[in-house]
């Protein structure tokens, strides 16, 4: 029988290997494509560098938790954070950006292998989230690539952003 632990290690794993594939078809295609009209307004390009930023800053926050520092700051304003982080990395060559995700993939899936179970009841902070256990964010990070790769899909397809959406973070519902 497969562990919560084992789950999210094959998962991580697979949606990565997606994740990756996608972003090497993404860079030889339509990286001038707007996405999105609201908040930073990105086009097909920042999702490669948003998608690197948001996993090596995870890693970041979550192996400061696991060493027993505060992880997240309770106070981290996380769209401040992804239109900056994105901007540093817009103009980086997409196979740069393929190669940095895996890699930081890479480390988040050890990461994973190396925890005992009971790591992932730890409660930590996410800006989105909330404080969950460490789980949910993990399951998290995995869904947020799928989100954006759905997204960026759509408006490759239809020539048009996606339409806006009003989001209410689940913590604040």
């Amino acid at each position: 029988m497969s562990t919560r632990k084992d789950l999210l290690i094959r998962r991580l794993t697979d949606e990565g290997q997606k994740t990756a594939a996608f972003m090497r078809w993404l860079a030889a295609g339509p990286l001038g494509q707007p996405v999105y009209t609201t908040g930073p307004e990105w086009q097909a390009r920042d999702l490669l560098a948003h998608l690197v930023s948001a996993e090596q800053t995870f890693l970041f926050y979550t192996r400061d938790a696991l060493a027993g520092g505060p992880g997240v700051p309770e106070d981290f304003d996380i769209d401040a954070y992804n239109a900056e982080a994105t901007a540093a990395r817009r103009d980086a060559a997409p196979e740069a950006l393929v190669s940095e995700f895996e890699a930081a993939r890479a480390e988040t899936v050890a990461l994973v292998r190396a925890l005992d179970e009971a790591a992932l009841d730890r409660p930590s902070f996410h800006p989105w989230l909330g404080r969950v256990p460490l789980e949910q964010i993990l399951k998290l990070l995995y869904r947020h690539t799928m989100l954006h790769e759905r997204d960026v899909r759509k408006a490759i397809e239809t020539g048009q952003p996606v339409p806006p959406v009003p989001a209410t973070p689940p913590a604040a519902a």
